[in-house]
């Protein structure tokens, strides 16, 4: 079952959310965290694969605090742009404290289950700073942007992160690929994974950056992931 639902934020406001329940009991909860497209028609495909592999899927619309409801489509260039000055206005701080509020609420949702964390893009970063920020119990970050910036927080992150990382990113350097792995190869809870001549956006559900076969392993090694530490 799917619907919109409304959290509250650790600031007392609301927050429009999307939820995917499984079936049956959820085995745990996972955030899905939005690309700079808003909680389009992908993210939600997204969280309704999640739920019919048996967990309890939020998306929570991060940007509600610039314009509620956002949609857009990375292959029609004007919503590119929007896209991309969305970016610029959004506070990635309040943004992880708004997934934290997504945390709380998907804990308490499941049953009290484990709490898991997937993001795209943007939400690959935010997938980072979650790790780094909150007690969610697992993340994954798909071709984060800017990580490098972020090393400084690594000590920071208690519970297992993977990072998946397109080689040929156009948002994501060969150097900076390069401090990623400087950086965090030797973390004992982080696991980064190259995919050679990948571009940004490889593993979206719809639309003319997928990659189908590279999207197939990453999300397979996503699902083995949780299925691992969130049980």
């Amino acid at each position: 079952m799917t619907c919109n639902v409304t959290l509250d934020t650790l600031d007392g406001q609301k927050m429009p959310a999307y939820r995917a329940e499984p079936a049956g009991t959820p085995k745990a909860a996972i955030i899905v965290i939005q690309e700079i497209f808003g909680v389009n028609a992908g993210i939600r495909r997204k969280c309704d694969t999640l739920a019919e592999a048996g967990y309890l899927a939020i998306a929570p619309d991060l940007f509600w605090r610039i314009e509620p409801g956002i949609e857009l489509d990375p292959d029609i260039e004007p919503q590119m742009e929007r896209a991309l000055s969305l970016m610029g206005k959004f506070d990635q701080d309040a943004g992880v404290r708004d997934i934290e509020a997504a945390i709380r609420y998907a804990r308490d949702a499941s049953g009290g289950h484990k709490v898991g964390a997937v993001g795209y893009c943007l939400g690959g970063r935010l997938a980072y700073m979650t790790a780094a920020r909150t007690d969610v119990d697992a993340s994954v970050g798909y071709y984060a942007v800017g990580v490098d910036a972020l090393l400084g927080e690594k000590h920071a992150i208690a519970n297992p992160l993977m990072l998946h990382i397109a080689g040929e990113d156009g948002f994501v350097d060969k150097e900076t690929q390069a401090k990623m792995h400087e950086g965090l190869d030797d973390h004992a809870k982080v696991t980064l994974h190259d995919y050679p001549g990948e571009d940004h956006g490889f593993a979206t559900e719809f639309g003319e950056r997928r990659s189908d076969a590279s999207a197939k392993t990453a999300d397979e090694r996503t699902m083995a992931f949780f299925a691992e530490h969130l049980g």
